[in-house]
């Protein structure tokens, strides 16, 4: 990009090559607390039941607009490298990712899922894996290290035809998207119906991400020429009934050219700040979504460990039910052959068994049950006996079924549930204040820290 001029916003003053900024180490080590193999807080709540998404370690930034609105350029500004080709000619004719790494690289469209795997529903849009790419620079300029821009096709009207869905493309990528950067180019294309039918279908669902800027406006003739090709594009966004708010913002912004000055006023360090308010919201929002993570967890582990309870309350109660009825279904036979072997016996042999006074208290107790029994007719007797017979099996069945219980957890598991919920009360939360307190120094002193 000729004439590129190193413009370093205020953001950018603390950050020297080689060194990792306090958003940055927020955001990767919120990420860290969530990916860890054995203590990480997914694998916690996978444990009971709990589904958790990882944070991301950075925003992931869309530019879109008409073909030539200077998105690609944008970027080549933005991280001070020229890594996306710009012309008058489509030249960004799929989604490129651009983000920073270690080494210069390339990636084509598999690689590109792999590296973010939260995209790969993206090639469910028939065509789209052959127009993905992705380019990984060693730029630490502004706050790159933190974004993750994703560079759009063109949008044209007529008889272009793309590989792909592009409309639904992108619509699902706004999805995902932390900010939706909207270029119009003043050179005639601005008006395009395409553009301004995707981001009426944006704005309806994402309007609070949607940014609106007048690319390349130093290219746009005079002042009044610039307005009136303003004045223009508000008219036909305000037309839209999705787009018609109040408060409507178009900055002006055009990438600098020490060869080519200008006395258009420049608002491109407001994208800047755009991006940086959005870093600065996404690291809270971390920061807030990792304690109420935490507090969820907590409570899926409470309630785990009192489920466990009342199933060991309920399994001891189960157990008594059964063995009563158990016990009870047992007597009825044991104590029906008891007075047939009794009622076998003479009265000498009673004597010689349970003693005189043994075989006397005997006969009073049982004296009203004989009475009863010899008091119906043989034929009765037998259903009276299977009845008891009967009564006696119901009660066994009844016994095996009320003592089922319930599984509950080991001790061992107990123990290990309890240590991790002390890890997620005493550890990420202690951790998660020591980050909110390092992203907050940032802003205030000490004396404020509470």
């Amino acid at each position: 990009m000729s004439g590129k001029v190193r413009n370093r916003s205020a953001a950018n003053a603390d950050s020297v090559p080689g060194s990792v900024s306090c958003d940055e180490r927020i955001l990767r080590d919120c990420h860290n607390m969530y990916t860890q193999p054995d203590s990480g807080l997914i694998t916690i709540a996978q444990s009971v039941g709990v589904t958790l998404l990882p944070p991301r370690k950075k925003i992931t930034v869309m530019l879109m607009g008409n073909h030539s609105a200077g998105k690609s350029s944008f970027i080549n500004w933005y991280i001070e490298e020229h890594i996306q080709r710009t012309g008058v000619a489509i030249e960004t004719q799929g989604f490129t990712f651009v983000t920073s790494g270690r080494k210069r690289e390339s990636l084509t469209g598999n690689a590109t899922l792999h590296l973010y795997p939260h995209f790969k529903p993206l090639q469910e849009f028939k065509g789209v894996s052959e127009y993905l790419g992705t380019e990984i620079c060693t730029s630490r300029q502004k706050r790159f290290s933190l974004v993750t821009f994703v560079d759009t096709p063109g949008l044209v009207d007529g008889d272009m035809k793309y590989p792909f869905d592009v409309d639904q493309a992108i619509l699902w990528l706004g999805d995902l998207c932390d900010l939706i950067l909207v270029f119009f180019d003043p050179m005639g294309q601005a008006l395009c119906k395409r553009t301004l039918n995707i981001v009426e279908m944006l704005n309806e669902k994402h309007g609070d991400r949607l940014r609106f800027y007048l690319s390349k406006a130093d290219e746009a003739g005079g002042e009044s020429d610039r307005q009136r090709v303003m004045m223009q594009i508000v008219q036909e966004l305000c037309k839209r009934p999705g787009l018609n708010k109040c408060g409507f913002d178009m900055p002006t912004i055009y990438v600098p050219n020490t060869n080519k000055p200008s006395r258009c006023v420049n608002q491109i360090e407001e994208v800047c700040r755009t991006i940086e308010k959005t870093i600065n919201q996404t690291v809270q929002n971390t920061l807030n979504s990792l304690e109420k993570d935490c507090e969820l967890i907590s409570e899926a582990v409470t309630d785990t460990l009192d489920n466990d309870r009342q199933c060991s309350v309920g399994n001891r109660r189960a157990r008594c039910k059964g063995c009563a009825l158990g016990l009870l279904g047992f007597t009825i036979p044991l104590l029906m052959l008891a007075a047939l072997v009794l009622g076998s016996l003479s009265k000498e042999m009673l004597d010689m068994v349970l003693g005189a006074d043994g075989t006397e208290a005997l006969t009073i107790y049982l004296a009203p049950v004989v009475r009863a029994f010899e008091s119906v007719s043989g034929e009765m007797q037998l259903y009276v006996c299977g009845g008891l017979v009967l009564l006696s099996f119901i009660l066994l069945i009844l016994s095996r079924f009320s003592s089922r219980t319930k599984a509950t957890l080991s001790g061992k598991q107990k123990r290990q549930l309890q240590e991790k919920l002390e890890y997620v009360q005493e550890v990420v939360k202690s951790k998660k204040k020591e980050l909110y307190e390092e992203y907050l120094r940032q802003s205030v002193g000490d004396q404020d820290m509470s």
